[in-house]
């Protein structure tokens, strides 16, 4: 497999922000190196403005905006994610939501200077805590959310990061960005879902691999795995993401929801299982509006007109 760990990630056109070399802490995930006066401002700013959110024509955009840390993520941000994924889930107005980022950087992982203090005597059982509230609570969000997701990934996605775009239904990537299991080069074992996620994704003999070196994996590398479903020009991703969501937001919202759950649950159940939940998954979508305008559209020689009921 070919890996390029030193690659330098190209900036998308339009983009300018101050460069800042990512680092990895004792903590195993990437943050900023700079500890100057202005990123101590932004720490201050408002959460609403470092996690963005709109609605248009039935999807929502959820936006990483810090840049200048390659969008690294704080406890806050972490928490206003999954409560705009739960709020775009039960909102009959979102009809597909996309997670992208401004920069350079998709998400450099979890950053922990917020919550970093001198050092205390460790309670058993704290970091497993910390992880089950935090990083699984995020992915957890994503994989729940009843509303189509797709990631646009612009460019580097490490640790925590990489796992929040691979949680997603279908992932977008730009031709720069790159998709890092950073842990092992802390000795650190994956958190955020990544041993769950990887090999079902790819299998277990390569996720072992990117588990186990932590090289820097490119996006061609991650479509030809299967861990992207297409590598784009940066100029054009922001276009495909649009297209693909407009698509999914003008189809069949509950028929996209069970099919999602039904996927999802595939690989942690057999095969008798799967067939009862394919079956019981069925007998509820046919009792919605979409499902009876399918069939009467297809009835009636004509193109379906889906309002996501």
């Amino acid at each position: 497999m070919t890996v390029s760990p030193h690659e330098t990630p190209v900036e998308p056109p339009g983009v300018t922000e101050p460069a800042a070399p990512a680092t990895l802490p004792l903590s195993g995930k990437p943050v900023a190196e700079s500890t100057g006066s202005a990123e101590g401002a932004e720490l201050a700013e408002p959460v609403d403005s470092l996690v963005l959110h709109t609605t248009d024509n039935g999807v929502a955009w959820i936006t990483l905006n810090r840049p200048g840390v390659l969008n690294a993520i704080t406890p806050d941000q972490r928490e206003r994610l999954i409560s705009l994924l739960d709020q775009d889930s039960a909102d009959p107005g979102v009809r597909a939501v996309v997670i992208t980022a401004t920069g350079k950087g998709f998400c450099a992982g979890a950053d922990l200077r917020a919550t970093s203090t001198a050092p205390t005597e460790r309670v058993p059982g704290d970091v497993a805590r910390t992880i089950r509230r935090g990083a699984q609570r995020l992915i957890s969000a994503v994989l729940d959310c009843e509303k189509p997701v797709v990631a646009a990934v612009n460019g580097t996605a490490a640790g925590l990061g990489a796992h929040l775009a691979l949680a997603c239904d279908l992932v977008l990537a730009a031709e720069s960005a790159r998709f890092i299991e950073v842990f092992v080069r802390r000795g650190l074992v994956p958190d955020g879902g990544g041993a769950y996620l990887l090999p079902r994704l790819i299998g277990p003999q390569r996720a072992k691999e990117l588990l186990f070196f932590g090289d820097a994996l490119t996006a061609a590398e991650a479509e030809r795995l299967g861990l992207v479903n297409r590598v784009v020009p940066e100029a054009e991703l922001a276009t495909t993401a649009r297209s693909w969501a407009a698509r999914l937001a003008t189809g069949p919202t509950r028929t996209l929801a069970l099919t999602k759950q039904l996927v999802n649950a595939s690989l942690d159940g057999d095969r008798a299982a799967a067939f009862a939940a394919e079956a019981a998954a069925q007998e509820i979508n046919m009792t919605t509006a979409d499902a009876i305008e399918g069939v009467a559209s297809f009835a009636q020689r004509r193109s379906p007109a889906f309002r996501g009921r």
